[in-house]
């Protein structure tokens, strides 16, 4: 029964994965990697968007044929990673989770850094400077 499973003459129909699932997907797989802030919705009025967990697909591109798949994914960082280190993980935790998950061959991961984000600092209460 086994030798059935592999059989390009056995067709049952066809599965077609959409770009939006692929994109939910590579977003997760990105927002996995340690330094990763989140997810950019890209450059709007010069100001980098931060996306929260319910857009994950937006700060994701992608193309899918019938075999392959291109990702662009457009994240921000924690100020004090490295980027490149960063980037090179998320690089590979897509393209590891896609091709588990959905079969394709994933051809390539553009990643883009849109920014950095840093923490913000609490507010000291100084004391007044006048009595």
């Amino acid at each position: 029964m086994d030798e059935h499973l592999n059989d390009d003459k056995i067709e049952y129909g066809t599965v077609k994965i959409a770009n939006e699932v692929v994109a939910i997907i590579a977003g997760l797989a990105a927002t996995e990697v340690s330094g990763v802030a989140g997810m950019s919705g890209g450059i709007t009025g010069g100001i980098t968007e931060m996306l929260g967990m319910k857009n994950l697909s937006k700060g994701v591109k992608v193309e899918v044929g019938d075999k392959e798949a291109a990702i662009d994914i457009f994240i921000i960082v924690e100020y004090g990673s490295k980027i490149s280190e960063v980037g090179q993980e998320v690089q590979q935790n897509v393209k590891t989770t896609v091709e588990t998950m959905t079969g394709l061959n994933v051809v390539e991961v553009n990643v883009n850094i849109q920014g950095v984000n840093i923490p913000k600092e609490s507010k000291v209460e100084l004391e007044p400077r006048v009595k």
